[in-house]
């Protein structure tokens, strides 16, 4: 399949995709995903409105590239669309596996899709598949490329570290690198480097300030508990994998608590949508513009995104928007 995606090809297919939705009984088709406008003179008006996009998993197959542009399209064709796009991670089907070949393709597949869709503003945060060349073996990097690790996906995005701060519209906003890699594989931590760092940034940010964090892998999330592979009931116990939850969250909650001005934490990863509310903390996990990586529906959730209205007062809101995807019936051939 070429990856070269055409403007006119990705309009056809998003159309195809809604009316075969709305036609085919899918149960939630398009027109339930399409938030309400803000009626004029509401006295609630947010002071940023968001759509959150996570674990778009682009990639030649599967289509992946006119989900991704349909899902850009829905976002920005409301009637009060959002004004800030947050990425939560794992742009691309997988590069901590990839070859250094397939992993370009993706890049430029993602770039390309972006730069012809997007007409917002976007903030990015990293995933483990964004890490080139994790599992040297496989990817056949040395690490010794000027690529490899988090550095490729950094060039390409036109960020100078994978964490960060800034502000808009009153509130703050932390963007964590959440992964880190651990031999052949990665587990979710923040470094002392970076937790010295988050201290630091968030001491200098005004109580009267809200602040919203940004992560890939979630800090604190009750959907983790739906994943076979990395939870599981042993000796009256349940266990759950550092690679789907930060292995040191009680330190980092610890010190949100310290602040008091931490309102809400986003992130993606396990391709499921849930809000935990613990400390006066919210923390809402996505789930993924691609669902089952494009196969369909993963497990309840379908293809979406977040949009969260941010209010002047350090209140928000929260909707997972499904965008009306339809998956190829093969998809999981």
């Amino acid at each position: 399949m070429s990856s070269r995606v055409t403007r006119r090809e990705v309009l056809q297919t998003a159309g195809l995709a809604a009316a075969t939705a709305l036609l085919g009984g899918r149960s939630l088709p398009a027109a339930l995903g399409d938030p309400p406008p803000i009626q004029p003179g509401s006295p609630r008006r947010p002071a940023l409105r968001i759509a959150h996009l996570t674990d778009l998993h682009v990639q030649p197959e599967r289509r992946a590239a006119e989900g991704f542009a349909a899902c850009l399209r829905h976002i920005q064709s409301q009637p009060d669309p959002a004004e800030l796009i947050l990425t939560g991670g794992d742009l691309v089907m997988d590069s901590f596996e990839a070859t250094f070949d397939r992993t370009k393709l993706q890049w430029d597949l993602f770039t390309r899709v972006l730069k012809d869709e997007c007409g917002l503003p976007v903030e990015h945060c990293l995933g483990n598949h964004d890490i080139w060349g994790g599992n040297k073996k496989k990817s056949g990097a040395t690490g010794d490329e000027p690529q490899y690790g988090k550095k490729w996906a950094l060039e390409v995005l036109g960020l100078e570290s994978p964490y960060r701060s800034f502000d808009r519209a009153g509130w703050h906003f932390v963007v964590l690198d959440s992964v880190s890699p651990n031999a052949d594989g990665y587990i979710g931590t923040l470094d002392e480097a970076q937790m010295d760092w988050l201290r630091a940034d968030l001491a200098g940010v005004p109580a009267s300030t809200p602040v919203l964090v940004l992560s890939h892998i979630p800090i604190l999330a009750a959907c983790v508990l739906n994943d076979p592979q990395g939870t599981g009931e042993k000796d009256g116990e349940w266990r759950v994998s550092a690679r789907l939850m930060l292995a040191n969250s009680r330190k980092i909650r610890m010190l949100f608590a310290e602040r008091g001005n931490v309102k809400l934490c986003l992130s993606g990863h396990i391709h499921l949508v849930d809000r935990v509310d613990y400390a006066g903390v919210s923390y809402v996990c996505d789930g993924a513009v691609s669902a089952k990586w494009w196969r369909g529906v993963h497990y309840e959730c379908h293809e979406g995104y977040g949009r969260i209205d941010l209010y002047a007062d350090g209140t928000w809101e929260h909707r997972y928007v499904p965008y009306g995807w339809v998956a190829e019936a093969n998809a999981d051939a």
